[in-house]
């Protein structure tokens, strides 16, 4: 079964918008995504993800406009816990299942899906592949993603990296509708909370 949806944020970290056109392939996902900021510096983003089975990253290749010019980053993952970044391995993010790119939303949606975080009591830790923007420098990072709540219309997961920490309401599908200090979404024309 597929489905598909297009969506947008208010990027409220970066002062911008995102938006990303999502369709779902069973456990698979792929996207594609564009998004605007003013922080930490003006920049322009394209994105597209590839998510195969069991919603592990394939492929997510970005590409970043600033004032200081442009630049590009595939990085990939060979299935088996390896990765490269433009073709240069990233052994720091060995064993990784996830890309996480900066300021996006959307790349909070895998490890949750992938585990039912969205549906039912649990916690899990992941390393991630994480993707600061707008320079597109890859970096491990250790997230932890703690179920705290059913809500009318998905659920309540706490995100925790560091001393960061912040409660994230996610839909009933996986995908975020409220990350607190990052993005909200917005509603489709027409439609009222």
């Amino acid at each position: 079964m597929v489905t598909s949806h297009v969506l947008t944020w208010e990027v409220t970290e970066s002062q911008g918008y995102e938006t990303s056109w999502i369709e779902f392939r069973g456990t698979a996902l792929q996207a594609h995504g564009r998004a605007v900021g003013t922080r930490p510096e003006v920049y322009w983003l394209s994105y597209d993800l590839d998510a195969g089975e069991n919603f592990v990253t394939r492929e997510l290749h970005v590409r970043a406009a600033t004032a200081m010019g442009s630049r590009e980053l595939r990085l990939l993952h060979d299935g088996d816990g390896r990765w490269t970044a433009n073709g240069e391995r990233v052994p720091e993010v060995d064993g990784a299942l996830d890309c996480d790119l900066g300021l996006c939303p959307l790349t909070n949606t895998m490890p949750v899906l992938r585990h039912g975080l969205q549906l039912a009591p649990g916690e899990r830790t992941f390393l991630m592949a994480w993707v600061s923007v707008p320079d597109l420098t890859v970096h491990a990072s250790r997230q932890t993603y703690t179920h705290l709540a059913r809500t009318e219309t998905g659920a309540r997961i706490r995100f925790t990296s560091g001393d960061f920490r912040t409660d994230i309401e996610f839909d009933g599908e996986g995908l975020v509708v409220d990350y607190p200090g990052l993005a909200h979404r917005h509603a489709p024309a027409g439609h009222h909370r």
